[in-house]
């Protein structure tokens, strides 16, 4: 076997990681580092859609109140991202 019949398996290999795998841990990553970041009092929405505020974050879970005085407890993994808080509107009146 000479190494011109190893090209197209080596070039599929590199093809397969600087497309999906690096990708791929670079969003876990995020993820990760967004997760660790949630404290209590930050805005959530989960994988499931469902919109809340953290109210206690423990290793395991975190309680999270989709209602007043409703608290359910999620795993940290099933958060898909933070709701950051919109500005007011401005009022063009001068």
């Amino acid at each position: 076997m000479d190494i011109l019949s190893l090209a197209p398996i080596l070039l599929l290999v590199v093809a397969f990681y600087f497309l999906l795998i690096r990708p791929q841990k670079n969003r876990q990553k995020k993820h990760t580092e967004m997760v660790n970041a949630v404290e209590p009092g930050t805005e959530v929405m989960t994988t499931a859609g469902i919109f809340g505020t953290v109210r206690e974050v423990t290793d395991e879970n975190l309680s999270l109140e989709i209602a007043p005085g409703t608290v359910i407890r999620i795993l940290p993994a099933a958060i898909s991202k933070v709701i950051h808080p919109s500005l007011p509107p401005m009022d063009d009146a001068e």
